[in-house]
Protein backbone atom coordinates (compact mmCIF):
# COMPACT_ATOMS: atom_id res chain seq x y z
CA UNK A 1 0.00 0.00 0.00
CA UNK A 2 1.48 3.38 -0.76
CA UNK A 3 2.70 5.46 1.67
CA UNK A 4 1.13 9.10 2.58
CA UNK A 5 2.57 12.04 4.94
CA UNK A 6 0.21 14.81 6.63
CA UNK A 7 0.84 17.91 6.37
CA UNK A 8 -1.28 21.05 7.58
CA UNK A 9 -4.84 22.35 6.20
CA UNK A 10 -6.07 23.15 4.20
CA UNK A 11 -10.93 15.27 -33.63
CA UNK A 12 -9.19 17.54 -35.13
CA UNK A 13 -11.70 17.94 -38.00
CA UNK A 14 -10.39 15.84 -40.99
CA UNK A 15 -11.00 18.88 -44.02
CA UNK A 16 -9.01 21.28 -40.99
CA UNK A 17 -6.53 18.74 -40.85
CA UNK A 18 -5.63 18.81 -44.41
CA UNK A 19 -5.66 22.09 -44.85
CA UNK A 20 -3.18 22.63 -41.78
CA UNK A 21 -0.69 20.05 -42.98
CA UNK A 22 -0.63 21.73 -46.70
CA UNK A 23 -0.24 25.24 -44.67
CA UNK A 24 2.51 24.00 -42.39
CA UNK A 25 4.16 21.64 -45.14
CA UNK A 26 7.41 23.13 -44.11
CA UNK A 27 7.30 21.00 -41.17
CA UNK A 28 8.97 21.70 -37.61
CA UNK A 29 12.19 21.36 -37.90
CA UNK A 30 12.52 24.86 -39.33
CA UNK A 31 15.62 26.42 -41.23
CA UNK A 32 13.78 29.45 -43.01
CA UNK A 33 16.09 32.14 -42.88
CA UNK A 34 13.84 34.44 -44.88
CA UNK A 35 10.40 35.25 -45.67
CA UNK A 36 9.91 32.60 -48.39
CA UNK A 37 7.58 29.99 -48.08
CA UNK A 38 6.38 31.91 -44.95
CA UNK A 39 3.11 33.78 -44.27
CA UNK A 40 3.58 37.39 -44.73
CA UNK A 41 0.03 37.94 -43.71
CA UNK A 42 0.19 37.29 -40.55
CA UNK A 43 2.77 39.36 -39.27
CA UNK A 44 3.75 42.53 -41.15
CA UNK A 45 7.73 42.31 -41.57
CA UNK A 46 8.67 46.13 -42.07
CA UNK A 47 12.54 45.82 -42.10
CA UNK A 48 15.45 43.29 -41.47
CA UNK A 49 14.30 41.48 -37.89
CA UNK A 50 16.31 42.86 -35.14
CA UNK A 51 18.47 40.58 -33.03
CA UNK A 52 17.85 38.44 -30.26
CA UNK A 53 18.12 39.84 -26.53
CA UNK A 54 21.37 41.17 -26.84
CA UNK A 55 21.41 44.75 -25.98
CA UNK A 56 21.65 46.38 -29.57
CA UNK A 57 19.26 48.81 -30.42
CA UNK A 58 17.91 48.20 -33.42
CA UNK A 59 15.38 50.58 -35.48
CA UNK A 60 13.33 47.12 -36.89
CA UNK A 61 9.90 46.53 -35.92
CA UNK A 62 8.37 43.27 -36.35
CA UNK A 63 4.59 43.12 -35.74
CA UNK A 64 2.70 39.43 -34.83
CA UNK A 65 -0.64 37.85 -34.77
CA UNK A 66 -1.49 36.75 -31.21
CA UNK A 67 -4.34 34.46 -30.59
CA UNK A 68 -5.44 33.62 -27.28
CA UNK A 69 -8.20 32.06 -25.27
CA UNK A 70 -10.69 34.12 -23.48
CA UNK A 71 -12.07 32.26 -20.64
CA UNK A 72 -13.77 35.39 -18.38
CA UNK A 73 -15.12 37.36 -20.46
CA UNK A 74 -18.23 35.67 -22.27
CA UNK A 75 -17.87 37.80 -25.34
CA UNK A 76 -14.37 40.27 -25.63
CA UNK A 77 -15.05 43.87 -25.95
CA UNK A 78 -13.48 44.81 -29.15
CA UNK A 79 -12.98 48.44 -28.63
CA UNK A 80 -11.49 47.26 -24.69
CA UNK A 81 -8.99 44.25 -26.86
CA UNK A 82 -8.09 47.55 -28.85
CA UNK A 83 -7.37 49.77 -26.59
CA UNK A 84 -4.97 47.22 -24.72
CA UNK A 85 -2.93 46.06 -27.79
CA UNK A 86 -2.34 49.97 -28.93
CA UNK A 87 -1.05 50.09 -24.87
CA UNK A 88 1.02 47.11 -24.93
CA UNK A 89 2.38 48.31 -28.49
CA UNK A 90 3.64 51.63 -27.00
CA UNK A 91 5.22 49.71 -24.26
CA UNK A 92 7.23 47.75 -26.14
CA UNK A 93 7.85 49.47 -29.41
CA UNK A 94 11.07 51.49 -28.90
CA UNK A 95 11.80 48.05 -25.83
CA UNK A 96 12.20 45.07 -28.08
CA UNK A 97 11.30 46.50 -31.42
CA UNK A 98 7.93 44.21 -31.79
CA UNK A 99 4.23 45.29 -32.10
CA UNK A 100 1.41 42.59 -31.82
CA UNK A 101 -2.25 41.79 -33.05
CA UNK A 102 -4.00 40.68 -30.15
CA UNK A 103 -6.76 38.92 -30.92
CA UNK A 104 -9.42 37.85 -28.11
CA UNK A 105 -11.34 35.13 -28.85
CA UNK A 106 -14.30 33.94 -26.88
CA UNK A 107 -13.56 30.05 -25.33
CA UNK A 108 -16.76 29.10 -26.95
CA UNK A 109 -15.23 29.77 -30.48
CA UNK A 110 -11.74 29.49 -29.84
CA UNK A 111 -10.79 26.53 -30.84
CA UNK A 112 -12.51 26.60 -34.22
CA UNK A 113 -11.32 29.86 -35.21
CA UNK A 114 -7.73 29.17 -34.12
CA UNK A 115 -7.39 26.15 -36.06
CA UNK A 116 -8.46 27.63 -38.68
CA UNK A 117 -6.82 30.94 -38.82
CA UNK A 118 -3.11 28.56 -38.09
CA UNK A 119 -4.60 26.54 -41.50
CA UNK A 120 -4.70 29.47 -42.99
CA UNK A 121 -1.20 30.80 -42.19
CA UNK A 122 -2.74 34.09 -40.10
CA UNK A 123 -1.37 33.51 -36.52
CA UNK A 124 2.08 33.98 -35.44
CA UNK A 125 1.60 33.08 -31.58
CA UNK A 126 -0.80 30.95 -30.23
CA UNK A 127 -2.20 30.09 -26.78
CA UNK A 128 -2.58 26.60 -26.55
CA UNK A 129 -3.11 23.33 -24.36
CA UNK A 130 -2.68 19.44 -23.94
CA UNK A 131 -6.19 18.96 -23.01
CA UNK A 132 -8.34 22.05 -25.49
CA UNK A 133 -9.44 20.01 -28.87
CA UNK A 134 -8.31 20.58 -32.50
CA UNK A 135 -5.44 22.48 -31.16
CA UNK A 136 -4.05 20.88 -28.49
CA UNK A 137 -0.10 20.47 -28.22
CA UNK A 138 0.28 16.44 -29.50
CA UNK A 139 -2.08 17.53 -32.42
CA UNK A 140 0.08 20.22 -33.75
CA UNK A 141 3.19 18.96 -33.10
CA UNK A 142 2.27 15.61 -35.14
CA UNK A 143 0.79 17.86 -37.94
CA UNK A 144 3.85 19.59 -38.10
CA UNK A 145 2.11 22.79 -37.01
CA UNK A 146 4.19 24.45 -34.78
CA UNK A 147 7.80 25.65 -35.06
CA UNK A 148 10.73 23.70 -33.27
CA UNK A 149 12.43 26.70 -31.20
CA UNK A 150 14.90 24.35 -29.76
CA UNK A 151 18.14 25.84 -30.84
CA UNK A 152 16.50 29.35 -30.61
CA UNK A 153 15.73 29.37 -26.98
CA UNK A 154 19.05 29.85 -25.35
CA UNK A 155 19.27 32.84 -26.93
CA UNK A 156 16.66 34.86 -25.16
CA UNK A 157 15.31 36.09 -22.06
CA UNK A 158 12.11 33.64 -22.00
CA UNK A 159 14.46 30.59 -21.47
CA UNK A 160 15.98 31.93 -18.76
CA UNK A 161 12.76 33.67 -17.01
CA UNK A 162 11.93 29.76 -15.87
CA UNK A 163 13.48 26.53 -14.50
CA UNK A 164 15.44 24.39 -16.54
CA UNK A 165 12.91 21.41 -15.70
CA UNK A 166 10.22 23.48 -17.12
CA UNK A 167 11.85 22.85 -20.66
CA UNK A 168 12.60 19.31 -20.32
CA UNK A 169 9.11 18.37 -19.10
CA UNK A 170 7.29 20.37 -21.49
CA UNK A 171 9.63 18.73 -24.67
CA UNK A 172 8.60 16.56 -27.12
CA UNK A 173 11.12 14.06 -28.19
CA UNK A 174 13.98 16.31 -26.93
CA UNK A 175 12.75 19.09 -29.04
CA UNK A 176 10.71 22.42 -27.33
CA UNK A 177 7.48 23.71 -29.69
CA UNK A 178 6.19 25.08 -26.47
CA UNK A 179 6.34 28.06 -23.84
CA UNK A 180 4.34 26.96 -20.94
CA UNK A 181 2.97 29.57 -19.09
CA UNK A 182 4.56 29.52 -15.25
CA UNK A 183 2.41 27.88 -12.53
CA UNK A 184 2.01 24.54 -10.63
CA UNK A 185 4.03 22.28 -12.58
CA UNK A 186 3.01 19.10 -11.05
CA UNK A 187 0.28 16.85 -9.75
CA UNK A 188 -0.15 15.13 -6.80
CA UNK A 189 -3.20 14.39 -4.33
CA UNK A 190 -4.45 14.46 -1.06
CA UNK A 191 -7.27 12.74 0.99
CA UNK A 192 -9.56 15.76 2.16
CA UNK A 193 -11.87 15.77 5.82
CA UNK A 194 -14.27 17.82 7.01
CA UNK A 195 -13.13 19.46 9.78
CA UNK A 196 -15.99 19.66 12.00
CA UNK A 197 -16.22 15.93 11.53
CA UNK A 198 -12.30 15.85 12.47
CA UNK A 199 -13.08 17.86 15.84
CA UNK A 200 -16.30 16.13 16.32
CA UNK A 201 -14.87 12.32 16.39
CA UNK A 202 -11.25 13.55 17.02
CA UNK A 203 -9.49 11.71 14.43
CA UNK A 204 -5.56 11.72 14.36
CA UNK A 205 -5.00 12.44 10.78
CA UNK A 206 -1.19 11.75 11.46
CA UNK A 207 -2.15 7.68 11.95
CA UNK A 208 -3.50 7.66 8.31
CA UNK A 209 -0.22 6.40 6.41
CA UNK A 210 -1.99 4.85 3.86
CA UNK A 211 -5.43 4.64 1.76
CA UNK A 212 -6.72 1.70 3.92
CA UNK A 213 -5.95 3.78 7.21
CA UNK A 214 -9.78 5.73 7.02
CA UNK A 215 -11.73 2.85 7.59
CA UNK A 216 -12.30 3.50 11.22
CA UNK A 217 -13.42 7.26 10.14
CA UNK A 218 -15.26 5.95 7.29
CA UNK A 219 -17.21 4.38 10.18
CA UNK A 220 -18.02 7.20 11.95
CA UNK A 221 -19.25 9.12 9.20
CA UNK A 222 -21.51 5.85 8.23
CA UNK A 223 -22.33 6.07 12.11
CA UNK A 224 -22.96 10.02 11.61
CA UNK A 225 -25.59 9.01 8.71
CA UNK A 226 -23.86 10.82 6.26
CA UNK A 227 -25.14 9.81 2.33
CA UNK A 228 -21.24 9.78 0.95
CA UNK A 229 -19.08 8.65 4.02
CA UNK A 230 -16.27 8.45 1.34
CA UNK A 231 -17.12 10.56 -1.93
CA UNK A 232 -15.14 9.43 -5.16
CA UNK A 233 -16.80 12.35 -7.19
CA UNK A 234 -18.11 10.20 -9.54
CA UNK A 235 -14.06 10.01 -10.48
CA UNK A 236 -12.22 6.92 -11.29
CA UNK A 237 -9.03 7.24 -8.65
CA UNK A 238 -6.29 4.47 -9.85
CA UNK A 239 -4.40 6.55 -11.83
CA UNK A 240 -4.53 9.88 -9.52
CA UNK A 241 -3.92 7.59 -6.01
CA UNK A 242 -1.13 5.36 -7.46
CA UNK A 243 1.13 8.11 -8.48
CA UNK A 244 3.98 7.23 -6.52
CA UNK A 245 4.22 3.73 -8.05
CA UNK A 246 3.30 4.62 -11.90
CA UNK A 247 3.65 7.29 -14.08
CA UNK A 248 0.16 7.31 -16.02
CA UNK A 249 1.36 9.45 -19.59
CA UNK A 250 -1.32 8.95 -21.06
CA UNK A 251 -4.03 9.87 -18.19
CA UNK A 252 -5.28 6.53 -18.17
CA UNK A 253 -5.66 3.49 -15.92
CA UNK A 254 -5.03 0.75 -18.05
CA UNK A 255 -1.27 1.47 -19.16
CA UNK A 256 1.59 3.18 -17.15
CA UNK A 257 5.50 3.62 -17.38
CA UNK A 258 6.45 1.47 -14.00
CA UNK A 259 8.56 3.78 -12.10
CA UNK A 260 10.83 0.87 -10.10
CA UNK A 261 10.97 -1.35 -13.44
CA UNK A 262 11.67 1.93 -15.93
CA UNK A 263 9.41 0.07 -18.68
CA UNK A 264 6.10 0.40 -19.88
CA UNK A 265 3.12 -1.98 -18.25
CA UNK A 266 -0.16 -3.58 -18.35
CA UNK A 267 -1.40 -2.25 -15.35
CA UNK A 268 -4.23 -4.37 -14.95
CA UNK A 269 -2.00 -7.00 -14.24
CA UNK A 270 -0.34 -5.61 -11.40
CA UNK A 271 -1.23 -6.27 -7.66
CA UNK A 272 -1.52 -2.65 -7.23
CA UNK A 273 -4.96 -2.78 -9.47
CA UNK A 274 -6.25 -5.82 -7.88
CA UNK A 275 -5.49 -4.01 -4.25
CA UNK A 276 -7.18 -0.81 -5.30
CA UNK A 277 -10.32 -2.65 -6.82
CA UNK A 278 -11.15 -4.92 -4.12
CA UNK A 279 -10.43 -1.83 -1.40
CA UNK A 280 -13.22 0.08 -3.48
CA UNK A 281 -15.36 -2.94 -3.48
CA UNK A 282 -15.33 -3.56 0.25
CA UNK A 283 -15.81 -0.12 1.34
CA UNK A 284 -19.10 -0.02 -1.06
CA UNK A 285 -20.42 -3.20 0.42
CA UNK A 286 -19.53 -1.92 3.59
CA UNK A 287 -21.62 1.41 2.88
CA UNK A 288 -18.81 3.83 2.47
CA UNK A 289 -19.43 4.32 -1.10
CA UNK A 290 -22.38 5.32 -2.71
CA UNK A 291 -24.13 3.71 -5.75
CA UNK A 292 -24.22 7.77 -6.78
CA UNK A 293 -20.71 8.00 -7.35
CA UNK A 294 -20.58 4.55 -9.44
CA UNK A 295 -23.91 5.64 -11.39
CA UNK A 296 -22.47 9.72 -11.57
CA UNK A 297 -25.45 10.93 -10.28
CA UNK A 298 -23.40 13.11 -7.62
CA UNK A 299 -22.45 17.25 -8.48
CA UNK A 300 -19.91 19.23 -8.40
CA UNK A 301 -21.54 21.04 -5.68
CA UNK A 302 -22.04 18.13 -3.75
CA UNK A 303 -18.45 18.55 -2.26
CA UNK A 304 -20.64 21.65 -0.52
CA UNK A 305 -23.07 20.11 1.43
CA UNK A 306 -22.63 18.38 4.45
CA UNK A 307 -23.67 14.99 3.14
CA UNK A 308 -20.09 13.64 2.85
CA UNK A 309 -17.35 13.24 4.91
CA UNK A 310 -14.05 12.46 3.56
CA UNK A 311 -12.87 12.92 -0.20
CA UNK A 312 -9.99 13.58 -2.50
CA UNK A 313 -8.29 16.99 -3.60
CA UNK A 314 -5.98 17.49 -6.11
CA UNK A 315 -3.16 19.01 -4.46
CA UNK A 316 -2.03 22.90 -5.07
CA UNK A 317 0.56 25.71 -3.89
CA UNK A 318 -2.16 27.08 -1.16
CA UNK A 319 -4.79 24.18 -0.48
CA UNK A 320 -6.60 26.40 1.45
CA UNK A 321 -8.47 27.17 -1.59
CA UNK A 322 -10.57 24.20 -1.16
CA UNK A 323 -12.39 26.31 1.84
CA UNK A 324 -13.09 28.67 -0.22
CA UNK A 325 -14.69 26.47 -3.11
CA UNK A 326 -16.16 23.96 -0.51
CA UNK A 327 -17.94 26.74 1.67
CA UNK A 328 -16.67 24.74 5.01
CA UNK A 329 -13.12 24.02 6.41
CA UNK A 330 -11.50 20.77 5.25
CA UNK A 331 -8.02 19.52 6.61
CA UNK A 332 -5.75 17.92 4.03
CA UNK A 333 -3.47 14.38 4.17
CA UNK A 334 -0.93 13.89 1.59
CA UNK A 335 -1.67 10.40 -0.82
CA UNK A 336 0.87 11.15 -3.23
CA UNK A 337 4.14 12.94 -3.41
CA UNK A 338 4.07 15.69 -5.99
CA UNK A 339 4.91 14.41 -9.34
CA UNK A 340 6.53 16.59 -12.41
CA UNK A 341 5.29 14.67 -15.42
CA UNK A 342 4.96 15.34 -19.38
CA UNK A 343 1.74 16.67 -18.93
CA UNK A 344 1.87 18.67 -16.11
CA UNK A 345 3.62 21.83 -17.74
CA UNK A 346 1.41 22.04 -21.19
CA UNK A 347 -2.22 22.61 -19.28
CA UNK A 348 -1.37 26.39 -20.47
CA UNK A 349 1.32 27.29 -22.87
CA UNK A 350 2.12 29.44 -26.42
CA UNK A 351 3.34 28.13 -29.50
CA UNK A 352 4.75 29.49 -32.44
CA UNK A 353 2.79 28.47 -36.09
CA UNK A 354 5.93 26.75 -37.78
CA UNK A 355 4.58 29.05 -41.38
CA UNK A 356 6.49 31.77 -39.53
CA UNK A 357 9.47 33.26 -40.51
CA UNK A 358 12.81 33.63 -38.92
CA UNK A 359 11.74 37.27 -38.27
CA UNK A 360 8.71 36.74 -36.73
CA UNK A 361 10.20 33.57 -34.60
CA UNK A 362 12.27 36.04 -32.98
CA UNK A 363 9.59 38.55 -32.31
CA UNK A 364 7.57 35.93 -30.65
CA UNK A 365 10.09 34.92 -28.60
CA UNK A 366 11.33 38.51 -27.17
CA UNK A 367 7.85 39.19 -27.17
CA UNK A 368 7.15 36.17 -24.59
CA UNK A 369 10.84 36.89 -22.95
CA UNK A 370 9.44 40.69 -21.80
CA UNK A 371 5.94 39.48 -20.98
CA UNK A 372 7.59 36.76 -18.27
CA UNK A 373 10.22 39.40 -16.91
CA UNK A 374 8.18 42.76 -16.96
CA UNK A 375 5.52 43.21 -14.62
CA UNK A 376 4.29 46.29 -16.15
CA UNK A 377 3.43 44.68 -19.71
CA UNK A 378 2.76 40.84 -17.92
CA UNK A 379 0.09 42.76 -15.59
CA UNK A 380 -1.48 44.77 -18.62
CA UNK A 381 -1.50 41.63 -20.61
CA UNK A 382 -3.67 40.07 -18.05
CA UNK A 383 -5.67 42.60 -16.48
CA UNK A 384 -5.98 45.23 -18.65
CA UNK A 385 -5.50 49.02 -18.23
CA UNK A 386 -5.46 50.35 -14.59
CA UNK A 387 -8.75 52.12 -14.04
CA UNK A 388 -11.07 50.72 -16.77
CA UNK A 389 -10.46 47.07 -15.92
CA UNK A 390 -8.98 46.84 -12.50
CA UNK A 391 -8.40 49.08 -9.71
CA UNK A 392 -5.57 48.18 -7.15
CA UNK A 393 -6.57 47.86 -2.93
CA UNK A 394 -3.04 47.87 -1.01
CA UNK A 395 -1.51 47.36 -3.82
CA UNK A 396 -3.53 44.23 -5.16
CA UNK A 397 -5.37 44.15 -8.28
CA UNK A 398 -9.22 44.61 -8.10
CA UNK A 399 -10.91 43.42 -11.39
CA UNK A 400 -13.77 45.59 -12.54
CA UNK A 401 -17.54 44.76 -12.62
CA UNK A 402 -17.61 45.80 -16.21
CA UNK A 403 -15.66 42.74 -17.28
CA UNK A 404 -14.14 44.50 -20.49
CA UNK A 405 -10.95 42.81 -20.20
CA UNK A 406 -9.98 40.32 -17.71
CA UNK A 407 -7.93 37.44 -18.00
CA UNK A 408 -5.94 35.03 -15.35
CA UNK A 409 -2.68 34.31 -14.37
CA UNK A 410 -2.92 30.40 -15.36
CA UNK A 411 -3.38 31.35 -19.15
CA UNK A 412 -1.32 34.41 -19.13
CA UNK A 413 2.32 34.50 -18.22
CA UNK A 414 4.05 33.76 -15.16
CA UNK A 415 3.11 33.74 -11.88
CA UNK A 416 6.27 35.23 -10.40
CA UNK A 417 5.86 37.86 -12.70
CA UNK A 418 2.53 39.21 -12.00
CA UNK A 419 0.98 41.46 -9.26
CA UNK A 420 -1.30 39.54 -6.98
CA UNK A 421 -5.05 39.88 -6.96
CA UNK A 422 -7.40 41.03 -3.73
CA UNK A 423 -7.36 37.41 -1.63
CA UNK A 424 -4.67 35.84 -2.73
CA UNK A 425 -1.75 35.32 0.01
CA UNK A 426 1.21 37.78 0.00
CA UNK A 427 3.39 34.62 -0.44
CA UNK A 428 1.71 33.44 -3.43
CA UNK A 429 4.97 33.44 -5.66
CA UNK A 430 6.94 31.55 -2.57
CA UNK A 431 4.07 28.93 -2.27
CA UNK A 432 4.19 28.19 -6.05
CA UNK A 433 7.87 27.74 -6.31
CA UNK A 434 8.35 26.05 -3.49
CA UNK A 435 5.56 23.29 -4.67
CA UNK A 436 6.95 23.34 -7.64
CA UNK A 437 11.14 23.24 -6.36
CA UNK A 438 9.82 20.41 -4.15
CA UNK A 439 8.30 18.09 -6.52
CA UNK A 440 9.34 14.80 -7.66
CA UNK A 441 10.94 14.34 -11.59
CA UNK A 442 9.30 11.24 -12.98
CA UNK A 443 11.33 8.71 -14.80
CA UNK A 444 9.46 9.19 -17.61
CA UNK A 445 8.89 12.50 -17.47
CA UNK A 446 8.79 14.07 -21.37
CA UNK A 447 7.68 10.93 -22.60
CA UNK A 448 4.41 11.14 -25.10
CA UNK A 449 3.06 7.95 -26.83
CA UNK A 450 2.29 8.82 -29.83
CA UNK A 451 -0.86 6.90 -30.43
CA UNK A 452 -1.42 7.61 -34.51
CA UNK A 453 -1.01 4.00 -35.41
CA UNK A 454 -3.19 2.72 -32.95
CA UNK A 455 -5.47 5.20 -32.59
CA UNK A 456 -8.64 3.12 -32.81
CA UNK A 457 -7.14 0.54 -31.09
CA UNK A 458 -6.71 2.93 -28.02
CA UNK A 459 -10.22 4.96 -28.14
CA UNK A 460 -11.93 1.37 -28.12
CA UNK A 461 -9.87 0.51 -24.93
CA UNK A 462 -11.11 3.97 -23.61
CA UNK A 463 -14.65 2.05 -24.15
CA UNK A 464 -13.94 -0.74 -22.45
CA UNK A 465 -12.36 1.21 -19.40
CA UNK A 466 -15.72 3.11 -19.21
CA UNK A 467 -17.55 -0.46 -19.43
CA UNK A 468 -15.14 -2.02 -16.47
CA UNK A 469 -12.76 0.03 -15.19
CA UNK A 470 -15.20 2.98 -13.94
CA UNK A 471 -17.43 0.54 -12.07
CA UNK A 472 -14.28 -1.25 -10.13
CA UNK A 473 -12.56 1.73 -9.41
CA UNK A 474 -15.56 3.14 -8.10
CA UNK A 475 -16.91 0.19 -5.95
CA UNK A 476 -18.71 -1.33 -8.94
CA UNK A 477 -18.09 -5.03 -7.79
CA UNK A 478 -17.63 -6.86 -4.42
CA UNK A 479 -14.31 -7.88 -3.40
CA UNK A 480 -15.27 -11.57 -4.27
CA UNK A 481 -15.58 -10.65 -7.80
CA UNK A 482 -13.04 -8.36 -8.50
CA UNK A 483 -10.78 -11.16 -9.87
CA UNK A 484 -13.28 -12.30 -12.31
CA UNK A 485 -14.05 -8.39 -13.16
CA UNK A 486 -10.53 -7.70 -14.13
CA UNK A 487 -10.45 -11.01 -15.60
CA UNK A 488 -13.33 -10.19 -18.17
CA UNK A 489 -11.59 -6.55 -18.58
CA UNK A 490 -8.59 -8.10 -19.41
CA UNK A 491 -10.25 -10.03 -22.23
CA UNK A 492 -11.97 -7.45 -23.29
CA UNK A 493 -9.06 -4.97 -23.93
CA UNK A 494 -7.38 -7.82 -25.84
CA UNK A 495 -10.50 -8.01 -27.92
CA UNK A 496 -9.96 -4.34 -28.47
CA UNK A 497 -6.52 -4.26 -29.59
CA UNK A 498 -4.58 -3.37 -26.06
CA UNK A 499 -1.68 -6.00 -26.90
CA UNK A 500 -1.05 -3.82 -30.25
CA UNK A 501 -1.61 -0.30 -27.79
CA UNK A 502 0.67 -1.61 -25.30
CA UNK A 503 3.35 -3.23 -27.84
CA UNK A 504 3.48 0.32 -29.63
CA UNK A 505 3.46 2.02 -26.19
CA UNK A 506 6.79 -0.13 -24.98
CA UNK A 507 8.86 0.13 -28.36
CA UNK A 508 8.75 3.91 -27.88
CA UNK A 509 9.59 4.33 -24.52
CA UNK A 510 12.38 2.21 -24.94
CA UNK A 511 12.90 3.86 -28.05
CA UNK A 512 12.51 7.58 -25.83
CA UNK A 513 15.04 6.12 -23.01
CA UNK A 514 18.13 6.40 -25.10
CA UNK A 515 17.62 10.38 -25.34
CA UNK A 516 16.33 10.62 -21.84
Amino acid sequence: MFKVKVFGKKVLAVTLATVMLTATGCGANNTKTTSEGGNKDAGAKTTEAATPDSGKKDTAMTTISVYRDCFNVGVPDTKEVQAVQDAINAYIGDKINVQIKLNDISNSEYKDKANLALANGEINLLWTANWIETIRTDDLVKQNAVYDITQKLPNYDIYKAMPDWVWKSSAFNGKNYFIPCYKESAEGYNLMFRKDLVDKYKWDLSTVKSLKDIEPMLKDCKTEGLKYPYLTQKTSMFFRYYLNKFDFFSQDSFIAVDKDKDAVVDTLSTPEYKEFSSLMGDWASKGYISEDDLTKTTTDTTTQTKDWGISWWTDVPNNDEANTRYKQDVEMVKITDNWKQSNTTLGSCYTIASTCTDEQVDACLKFLGLLYTDKSLADLYTFGIEGTDYTREDGKVKKSDAGLYNHSAWESTSITNLSLEAGEPDNKVELYTTFNDSSKDSIANGFRFDKSKVDAKYAACQQVFNEFGFALENGGYKPGDVDKAITDYQKALDNAGYQDVLKDAQQQYETWKSIR
